[in-house]
């Protein structure tokens, strides 16, 4: 039987081959290393590799890729890497890390999809000078270990969807593992999964190629100390650590303490490196800022200036090494964590025990997914400069293998945030790659009932019901942008879902009946914006009855709908849902307007938001002069400070921009302009969640990247695919403009000054 098994091809992946490994109740960390010997190196040497649920992937103890890509229970993706580089003459080492989470939803990374097989996948291809070629699978010849000194905690007690910090410790014999000549003589041997045993219909068996590229890795430094807390180091050594690797040594018996920065928020992967201190505490707290105040775990911030370490303090996320001691100046025992960090500074707390540890190195590597700006602006408003600046780096920190809601908190794919965040893309960078497989995502996402979970990939369930629109939106935008037709034929069926749902949920007035509440533990969650008003960003109309943006919002997804469907020629679709949208249209006019003249946030309640007003006017509910007195009457309170009715926060802000556009009042944007403008006040170099907020990182805040290109300059698509554009710039309350848009068929170059006629003078080219 043993011989038999012997000669079943090998499908390329391995597990630890204990019994029940699919159900272990915590997060594991498995080492998996193979050894090849070259008397002469290969043509070629390239490797599919993947993971339920994730790795990374070494050779010759150099970082060659992390991955997978996320995938969910109906797709599972893979990386080919190129090994050839890293390979030597003689004795070669091809070693892995794999983080498996365990199948229960809150032990695990919620964006993280884990199936019943966990295991590392690996299949190298081998080319040799004389063209013979040999496929090398993960197999029995594989070894393990488990990382048991490794435990994944979650990073807080009240809402932990990262699940990926650790409390760690060092372990001699594990010295030098990933490297030639290490004796793993007591590594158990991997069991490998045959071809024939292995279903390639479900996940993970299912391997599809990565859809976007890899995300780039750039070594960096801190930029400096921030402050010496405690011990005996000075400022001047700690800094001398962290710009040039010059050796520190806290004394034994001593503790230390000292917060570091690196000059902006960042994503990067964390190296620590130290000799001697056997038994010596380490701690790094990770943090987007100084805070005044502190609550729920580090949830809660009351923040200020960010710089300000005088009167505030750093808390956050934080990961917990206990040193082995066995680090040595040629040999330094090195803690690396597995996963990418969010952090603008960290404070480092050590305490030794009965020997000195001396740090030999503290840096970390930049990542991120490759975004390449191409598009910049100036305008008559200084002030912009800044607010442009910390715009792209909050899309950049935002962006990994998928859109991300918060790199700090969350690292989860959210619909109304990825919408915006595709449109800011499309609009710097004019790429596409990670817009659609954020599409892709959220279309795998379908329910039964027609809806899509609002964050994905997401391996529990969480339905905002209005999000789905915004799915709907970020097809629509794709269409102008980049015109193709058969991703929309793809989504159209999803898209019908969606509508399909709301057209089921409506009363006998014709409105969206009520779908959900505050997220409380009710079924959905009707979530339309961060106000302090509303309790968990629900309109308190939800509790009386249904609210009226969730009809405006469907209005304005059967309007987007219409249009897709039009240009891949479903014309008779196309009228089915202008029909709808109007039938809608006449039911929020005829129950949901107060007697001000206001549209009500449900009807016949007697409570009024900008949020109304706005989508009201983007959905021509209400008139073009109707429009401008209602949103007149919602905006009038900026010029004097007030809140007479709850605002649009930075998540709703593009729609309040768009709303202003569209009635002729974009010179109002100007004291818009000034929550982004506190930020820079208060030393932010990533735009905030909301005013109020928990994160300094939330690219829906990044509205610059769409108005200065798309609005102030005025270029846009009038056609799909880009087929015909305009350059019409909406001066507002800038006087001159000038700058490059990057677009899908090339960059076109404006400038513009106000004219006495108080028109602006355009010069524009396309390159």
């Amino acid at each position: 039987m043993e011989e038999y098994f012997r000669s079943l091809p090998r499908s390329g992946w391995v597990w630890t081959g204990e019994p029940n490994a699919a159900l272990a109740p915590d997060p594991q960390i498995v080492y998996f290393r193979k050894e090849l010997e070259f008397d002469s190196l290969p043509d070629s040497f390239t490797a599919d590799v993947s993971a339920d649920s994730r790795y990374k992937l070494y050779v010759n103890g150099r970082l060659v890729e992390t991955g997978p890509e996320k995938g969910d229970a109906k797709v599972w993706f893979y990386e080919t890497v190129d090994l050839l580089p890293y390979l030597t003459e003689g004795a070669n080492v091809l070693a892995a890390i794999v983080l498996r989470y365990p199948l229960t939803d809150r032990n695990g990374n919620h964006s993280i999809w884990r199936t019943e097989r966990p295991g590392f996948f690996f299949k190298g291809k081998l080319t040799r000078a004389d063209g013979s070629e040999e496929t090398l699978p993960a197999d029995e010849t594989w070894r393990f270990r488990h990382a048991d000194e490794i435990k994944i905690v979650g990073e807080n007690p009240y809402f932990a969807p990262l699940q990926f910090f650790e409390l760690a410790a060092g372990e001699a014999k594990a010295q030098g593992w990933k490297s030639a000549g290490f004796d793993d003589s007591d590594w158990r041997f991997a069991e490998p999964r045959y071809e024939r045993t292995y279903p390639m219909a479900i996940s993970p068996g299912n391997l599809l190629p990565r859809p976007i590229p890899s995300l780039y890795r750039k070594p960096a430094r801190f930029a400096g100390v921030k402050a010496v807390r405690e011990g005996t180091n000075g400022a001047d050594e700690w800094t001398a650590l962290l710009s040039g690797d010059v050796p520190l040594t806290v004394p034994a018996g001593s503790r230390a303490a000292v917060e570091i920065t690196a000059g902006e928020l960042m994503t990067g992967y964390i190296s620590l490196a130290l000799c001697g201190g056997t038994g010596a505490k380490v701690k790094l707290i990770y943090a987007e800022s100084y805070a005044a105040e502190v609550g729920m775990g580090g949830m809660h911030l009351k923040k200020g200036d960010r710089e300000d370490c005088a009167s505030g303090v750093i808390a956050g996320y934080s990961d917990g090494y206990v040193v082995s001691g066995h680090g040595t100046e040629q040999s330094p025992e090195v803690y690396e964590p597995f996963w990418f960090r969010t952090f603008r500074f960290v404070r480092l707390e050590i305490e030794t025990a009965s020997e000195p540890l001396t740090l030999a190195h503290l840096t970390y590597e930049e990542t991120g997914y490759p975004l390449e700006v191409k598009t910049g602006v100036t305008t008559s408003d200084g002030s912009m400069e800044g607010i442009w600046d910390i715009s792209v780096r909050t899309l950049r920190r935002c962006m990994h293998e998928t859109y991300e809601d918060c790199p700090y908190y969350e690292q989860l794919q959210y619909i109304m945030d990825s919408r915006s965040q595709m449109l800011y893309t499309y609009n710097v960078a004019a790429d596409d790659r990670l817009a659609r497989k954020c599409m892709d995502d959220f279309k795998r996402s379908a329910r039964y009932d027609g809806l899509l979970n609002c964050s994905y990939p997401c391996y529990g369930t969480n339905v905002i019901p209005g999000f789905s629109i915004y799915y709907i939106l970020m097809l629509h935008d794709h269409m102008l942008y980049f015109g193709d037709k058969e991703l929309i034929r793809y989504h159209l069926p999803t898209v019908d879902g969606i509508l399909e749902y709301f057209r089921r949920n409506t009363d006998e007035r014709g409105l969206v009946a009520k779908t959900g509440g505050p997220n409380n533990g009710g079924r959905f969650w009707s979530f339309i914006d961060w106000v302090d008003e509303w309790q968990t960003g629900v309109p308190n109309a939800n509790a009386e009855g249904p609210i009226t943006m969730e009809s405006l919002l469907y209005i304005y997804g059967l309007d987007a709908a219409a249009d897709i469907a039009e240009y891949v020629g479903r014309t008779g679709v196309a009228e089915e849902y202008r029909v709808r949208a109007e039938e809608t249209r006449r039911a929020v006019r005829a129950h949901c307007v107060g007697k001000n003249g206001l549209y009500q946030d449900g009807p016949g309640f007697e409570e009024y938001s900008e949020h109304c007003q706005v989508f009201a006017v983007l959905t021509d509910t209400a008139s073009p002069e109707e429009g401008k007195r209602i949103l007149t009457e919602v905006t009038n309170v900026y010029s004097c400070g007030g809140k007479q009715y709850p605002r649009c926060s930075v998540a709703m802000m593009f729609y309040m921009f768009r709303a202003l556009e569209k009635a002729g009042m974009y010179e109002r944007t100007e004291h818009l302009w000034d929550l982004w403008r506190d930020m820079l006040r208060n030393n932010m170099t990533t735009c905030l969640e909301s005013p109020d907020g928990r994160s300094d990182c939330h690219a829906w805040g990044s509205l610059a990247l769409y108005e200065l290109p798309a609005t102030v300059l005025g270029v846009r698509p009038t056609a799909p695919g880009y087929a015909s554009f305009e350059v019409k710039p909406v001066p507002g309350y800038f006087t001159h403009a000038e700058g490059e848009v990057i677009t899908p068929r090339g960059a076109v170059s404006v400038s513009w000054r106000l004219g006495a006629d108080g028109l602006p003078d355009v010069k524009w080219e396309f390159k």
